[in-house]
């Protein structure tokens, strides 16, 4: 990260999730941490376990006080058949357009790829970077270990 520094504020936004209803980061501010998650596509082969390991792991991340948000550059209506056909009962969001704005206000858009690299960040309650873990393309160990650490970070 060059802009982004752990304790720093994280990135404000609002997105569509996969019912097309605005997200926005400041909304859980004062009263949930966050997990933010990048993923690159939709029913790729990693993204897709790794959603489902979050879904199945959902009592670890979503509680009272922390919340899950996943967000990739696919569009609102791929990412409902996605969450549909999939179970994933956590907010999906588009960052379609404009094109990565999140993903690069976050600094993990690939320019070559037109997607997010798949990252994680823990925002506070407060609103600021607390922790964060980039992974290229992790196998299933390098999958449940992601999973791990970041079910302890929340």
């Amino acid at each position: 990260m060059t802009g982004l520094e752990l304790g720093g504020p994280a990135p404000d936004f609002t997105l569509r999730d996969q019912f097309g209803q605005d997200v926005s980061l400041s909304s859980y501010r004062d009263k949930k941490a966050v997990a933010i998650l990048f993923y690159p596509y939709a029913f790729s082969g990693v993204c897709t376990g790794e959603m489902a390991g979050i879904r199945d792991r959902l009592d670890e991340f979503l509680t009272f006080e922390t919340e899950v948000l996943a967000i990739s550059c696919d569009p609102v209506y791929s990412l409902r058949v996605f969450a549909d056909q999939d179970g994933l009962n956590f907010p999906l969001l588009s960052d379609f357009w404009p094109h990565g704005e999140v993903t690069r206000a976050y600094e993990v858009f690939d320019d070559v790829r037109g997607c997010p690299r798949r990252s994680s960040y823990v925002v506070d309650k407060q609103g600021r970077l607390r922790w964060s873990v980039h992974n290229a393309n992790p196998d299933g160990r390098d999958l449940e270990e992601h999973l791990r650490q970041l079910a302890a970070a929340v």
